[in-house]
């Protein structure tokens, strides 16, 4: 048993294993993170399409509501409507062809206004003028609407529904007679389809539009929804489940729409994604499973290659390894590397200075060069413009392109200094470029005096502040967009270079965590604006040493754009 433990105990078998191990663990992760994401983003996104179907339905309802009224009130102010309604006011009959002739005319503006069944006018009396037939306003509606119309002095009164007509609600407003000094001359009794009202666009929701005072007004539960309006939570439970409830109350009107969608209807595309989830996942372990055979077989042969081939070495130099306990392949290798250990010791010091001299030697040429991520930039720039220029203005597009990346590969200058035009004229180059992907709404100034224009400077020290500036203030926002570089003298030996923008800005805890991260590692966010600055304060340290007395200055205000500068002695720093 024991042999047959050892025999599977190999490096093969053991990164095999470590590599599904792990495969299983992220898989397991991702999708349960997966999962919970897209549940999340299922139900938000579905809440806020209710919640704007509510709104449109609460608009479309203010908008026939304010048609109701806006049609009503020309109706009560129609010098016709005031002139037949003043006479019973004086004591004189209407005739039967004034009120067949106001008819008509009350018909032409009703006929303009969705909505409308159609409008019945009382006299003062509460005697019906139109339609033509005989009929008192008390035994059509309660006194109470009549009062109340009366009250609110030619104001539309909602009364709900038509108790002849289900079909319909009723509206009523007095009739002020301008003429009289706004003494009450009538009624106009309004009557309303109540299809207009209908906004429910879905057989699994309920809705439910409740007047001022919470009485329903249309609706489409046949429950008892005082519980509904009572409930202060946004999730219900009903007999048939959980409803999402969404509710919008209008300014205009004081009624107020109650939407109620099924919980499941949110989450019925959940099983989906979980089934699509598992099967990746499943697919992926297996996929995972060969390449992992497939690569432990490959990492291994040469290791037991080597094996073999040392154990026919001869002794040698290094100091002897202790043994050790592992797999198979490493327990042989550890045995034939001690017998190589003595002749090979003093090469290996060698080698490894060597090498510890060549990844410094790297690495400080490295760390000497700028991340040109501003080119890319620049080829996107390109790229927005092929589609809309012409050979002429995209051969000119080419040829400012190719100066951007002369200047920033090559190295014309002793120690990669420039004079401080010509990093201005490679900025314009740049500035032309972008204004092929921002357009017209791009716009730079530069403040140069004649006397600073031969000052040496570090080269590509200015346009990486310049570059932030466009990506975060003129990508960041909406309309035209002004970018400033200004070079000031502040002494006699100093000069001040400041890059600023007009875009969204930034907070004063941004500009102080940009700050902090630069002083604790020197290396800014990845995030927002931190790159650039970074990068441009590191050389400034590198360049000026001790010369240069201030780091890089931050200036930002929300919506009020930022203003970076910094301050630079005129001999360059020697």
């Amino acid at each position: 048993m024991l042999k047959q433990l050892k025999k599977w105990n190999t490096m093969r078998n053991q990164i095999l294993f470590i590599f599904l191990f792990v495969m299983i663990i992220v898989l397991l992760i991702v999708g349960l993170l997966t999962l919970r994401h897209v549940s999340f983003l299922l139900k938000s996104n579905a809440e806020k399409q209710i919640h704007q179907v509510a709104i449109e339905a609460n608009g479309r309802i203010e908008s026939l509501y304010e048609q109701i009224n806006m049609s009503s009130k020309l109706v009560i102010t129609d010098e016709g409507v005031q002139d037949i309604l003043t006479k019973p006011v004086d004591g004189e009959e209407i005739s039967f062809q004034e009120r067949q002739k106001l008819m008509g005319h009350v018909n032409r503006i009703m006929g303009n206004t969705d909505g409308i069944f159609s409008f019945q006018i009382f006299s003062s009396g509460q005697q019906r003028v139109i339609p033509l037939d005989e009929g008192l306003l008390k035994n059509r509606i309660d006194k109470k609407w009549i009062e109340k119309a009366k009250q609110t002095k030619g104001g539309l009164v909602w009364i709900g529904d038509d108790p002849l007509d289900k079909n319909n609600f009723l509206a009523i407003r007095g009739v002020s007679l301008i003429e009289r000094k706004y003494e009450n001359g009538g009624y106009l009794l309004i009557s309303i389809n109540r299809d207009h009202f209908q906004f429910a666009k879905s057989e699994n929701q309920y809705s439910i539009l409740l007047d001022e005072n919470e009485k329903p007004i249309v609706q489409n539960y046949n429950g008892d929804i005082s519980e509904i309006i009572s409930n202060p939570e946004s999730i219900i439970h009903l007999d048939e489940g959980e409803y999402i409830v969404t509710k919008e109350t209008s300014n205009l009107t004081g009624w107020t729409v109650l939407i109620l969608t099924p919980v499941s209807e949110l989450t019925k595309g959940l099983a989906g994604i979980r089934t699509s989830i598992i099967l990746s996942g499943v697919a992926g372990a297996i996929i995972f499973m060969i390449f992992s055979l497939f690569l432990s077989t490959v990492i291994t042969r040469p290791i037991v290659h080597l094996t073999k081939t040392m154990q026919h070495a001869g002794q040698g130099t290094l100091t002897l390894n202790p043994d050790v306990s592992s797999v198979n392949e490493i327990n042989e290798l550890n045995s034939t590397y001690n017998q190589l250990v003595k002749e090979t010791n003093h090469l290996i010091r060698m080698v490894y200075q060597k090498e510890i001299l060549r990844s410094r030697s790297e690495l400080k040429a490295l760390q000497a060069q700028i991340n040109p991520h501003f080119l890319f930039n620049t080829l996107d720039a390109l790229h927005w413009s092929l589609e809309e220029k012409n050979e002429d203005e995209l051969s000119e597009v080419v040829i400012a392109m190719s100066d951007l990346f002369r200047y920033t590969i090559t190295k014309e200058t002793d120690d990669d200094w420039v004079y401080i035009k010509d990093e201005i004229k490679h900025i314009g180059d740049y500035m032309e470029i972008m204004k092929m992907r921002f357009g017209d709404r791009l716009h730079w100034e530069v403040f140069l005096p004649k006397d600073f224009e031969h000052v040496r400077i570090p080269k590509l020290i200015i346009q990486p502040l310049v570059e932030n500036a466009i990506l975060h203030g003129t990508g960041n926002k909406v309309g035209d967009s002004l970018v400033t570089v200004t070079v000031e003298e502040i002494k006699t030996d100093r000069l001040r270079i400041s890059v600023q923008d007009d875009g969204p800005g930034m907070d004063r805890d941004r500009i102080n965590q940009i700050a902090n991260s630069m002083k604790i590692s020197g290396v800014a966010s990845t995030r927002g604006k931190g790159i650039a600055i970074s990068n441009v304060n590191k050389r400034l340290k590198l360049y000026y040493n001790e010369t240069l007395h201030s780091e890089l200055l931050i200036e930002s205000e929300p919506n009020k754009g930022t203003r970076i500068s910094f301050e630079i002695p005129v001999n360059g720093g020697d």
